[in-house]
């Protein structure tokens, strides 16, 4: 009764398992609780082959802080050398096991391979990826000539495990960093902070663990254009235990002396990228002290994080904006129930130009229409009595859909759409919303661009691409050198690495931001229908409820900020979805948008 109070599960590993027979795969454990802690029995006296391959594995998917009762299956040759923090590989299924030789269990050595079908895998820096293929790794046994134990002495480094484990053993945490290849937010001097999404084991220290994962950078494919503020060589203090946060909800980092001279607003910033990190986390931390060199460097609360730096996620949007029957510009106060639009002020809601897709700065002070035959990129202030002037980007496609994306704002004040000519493809980058359109270069892209979402810190990108038949959702890490033609004044930028976000979709018809790494995506499998669900930039799932069934769905938004409610353009209009409730019919018309 205790145990079970505790929400502590024993896998019965070999103890229940037959002594005989051939060797079967580990079938995945159903979804539980995640609450629930499971840890692993050792193996037992004379344990056979079977149940020494079948214990390891079940090991594998315990919350056993360093894997010591795996090790145990292990000689102690191969528990040296194993490293499970290598990789984890995730299966659609459990892994089977198959022995290579069963009849040759009397001469005191045995294999055994581990089969699967890939579905992803964690690096070393704990960054998903999606993977597909077979999974195929030699398992060896040997017989002690003394004690005549069973274990295994040649073993693959990394873990594995079916997928139902993998989400019962592991959550995505958002580790922040500073975007540097940009300006500061436009309108203010704060640094933006970046999403840098990784996934560590739900129940062991995961507090320590994110802030070990922070202190040891970024990860590669982000890079090359974010910086961290704490000091190269920055670790936790040697001797350092589990990070707890007191009942008042501060949390003490002592540092190592890498970090000792840093002035206080460096340090700030520090505390800040820490806050922003360890926010999703329970218990929850309100407030980091950071130490070193025998003292407090600085101290932040969770509310002083959000004076010293910024993230898109903070932002709250003033207004719901769409084009309205008469196709013009209009908004609705946003995270309220009404449904009374008004025209913005503005040559774009005064009906000068009709449109066909907008965009509103996050500042909600200016906006950009493509016009509705898709010719022309407009981009005015929202004022009255202000003056629309010349399009500053018309594209020469033949028809309608061969024609301008909606455009779309990062928090910089950069303008970003793509020319769907198929004579003439192109992304452009119109810097402050206006000048000359940078031609941003897309090397490695394959098709043509039939929409563009780019991230509020302006370093991430999402594009829906067409090749062939297929439609789908990458992601990018925006660039900025002035090398291969740029200058100071106007650097040359770049998309790179692109990694598609949704793999399993055949046809992705729709996208928006919806968090700081998250995004809502609409779009079918092969052979499947029209699906909404969301997403992370990662390509994995996130452990959220998806939104709603809609049918009809042509446009989605929603914002970095996840208490505003998404918003669809369907076939009965412009329909909302508010927290906890289900879709609700706001008003005619098209494209809706929140700032970005």
């Amino acid at each position: 009764m205790a145990y079970a109070a505790g929400g502590v599960v024993l896998l019965a590993g070999c103890a229940s398992m037959p002594d005989s027979g051939d060797l079967r795969g580990v079938e995945s454990t159903p979804r539980q609780d995640t609450q629930v802690r499971v840890f692993a029995m050792p193996p037992s006296e004379d344990a056979t082959p079977t149940q020494i391959v079948q214990g390891f594995l079940e090991a594998l998917t315990s919350d056993d802080p360093d894997y010591k009762t795996a090790r145990q299956y292990l000689t102690p040759q191969a528990a040296k050398t194993w490293r499970p923090e290598l990789s984890t590989t995730v299966l659609s299924n459990g892994p089977g096991a198959r022995a290579d030789r069963p009849d040759r269990e009397d001469t005191g050595s045995l294999s055994y391979t581990l089969t699967g079908s890939k579905v992803a895998t964690v690096d070393e820096q704990q960054s998903f990826a999606p993977a597909s293929g077979p999974y195929d790794k030699l398992v060896h046994l040997t017989k002690d000539a003394k004690s005549g134990q069973w274990r295994i002495d040649v073993v693959p480094q990394g873990v594995v495990m079916g997928k139902s484990d993998f989400q019962r053993n592991y959550m995505s945490v958002n580790k922040y960093y500073f975007a540097s290849n940009t300006t500061r937010t436009a309108g203010t001097a704060l640094p933006m902070a970046v999403a840098d999404p990784v996934y560590v084991r739900r129940h062991v220290d995961p507090t320590t663990r994110m802030v070990n994962s922070l202190l040891g950078g970024p990860t590669t494919w982000l890079d090359p254009v974010v910086r961290s503020s704490f000091p190269t060589g920055t670790a936790l203090r040697e001797g350092t235990g589990p990070l707890t946060p007191d009942d008042r909800g501060r949390l003490t980092v002592p540092l190592n002396d890498s970090a000792a001279e840093v002035g206080t607003g460096r340090c700030e910033e520090m505390a800040a990228q820490l806050l922003f990190t360890l926010r999703g986390l329970s218990p929850a931390v309100d407030e980091v002290e950071l130490r070193a060199g025998g003292g407090q460097l600085c101290s932040l609360t969770r509310e002083g994080a959000e004076i010293v730096a910024t993230r898109g996620a903070l932002h709250q949007p003033e207004y719901l904006y769409f084009v309205d029957g008469e196709r013009r510009l209009a908004r609705i106060a946003a995270g309220t129930s009404d449904t009374d639009p008004d025209p913005v002020p503005g040559p774009l809601g005064e009906g000068g130009t009709t449109l066909r897709s907008v965009a509103v700065a996050r500042d909600e002070r200016s906006a950009a229409g493509v016009g509705v035959d898709g010719k022309s990129l407009y981009v005015t202030s929202l004022v009255a009595g202000s003056s629309l002037g010349e399009p500053v980007l018309s594209s020469r496609g033949k028809t309608e859909d061969d024609r301008l994306t909606a455009p779309s704002w990062d928090a910089q004040g950069g303008l970003w759409v793509a020319d769907r000519d198929p004579d003439a493809p192109g992304l452009y980058l119109l810097e402050d919303g206006g000048g000359e359109p940078v031609e941003v270069r897309t090397p490695g892209l394959d098709g043509r661009v039939r929409a563009v979402r780019v991230a509020a810190d302006g370093v991430r990108i999402a594009l829906v691409v067409e090749e062939g038949e297929r439609r789908s959702l990458l992601i990018g890490r925006i660039e900025r050198n002035t090398e291969a033609g740029g200058t100071d004044e106007r650097p040359a930028v770049t998309v790179l690495e692109l990694r598609s976000a949704t793999p399993e979709l055949e046809q992705v018809t729709a996208m928006s931001w919806a968090g700081d790494s998250r995004l809502v995506v609409v779009g079918r499998e092969e052979g499947g229908v029209e699906q909404m669900k969301y997403v992370e930039v990662d390509g994995s799932t996130p452990d959220v409820t998806p939104p709603a069934a809609l049918t009809g769905v042509k446009a989605v938004t929603a914002s970095e900020d996840e208490l505003a409610p998404l918003v669809a353009y369907s076939v009965d209009g412009i329909v909302r979805l508010p927290s906890g409730a289900q879709w609700q019919k706001v008003t005619e018309g098209t494209a809706p948008v929140y700032p970005g």
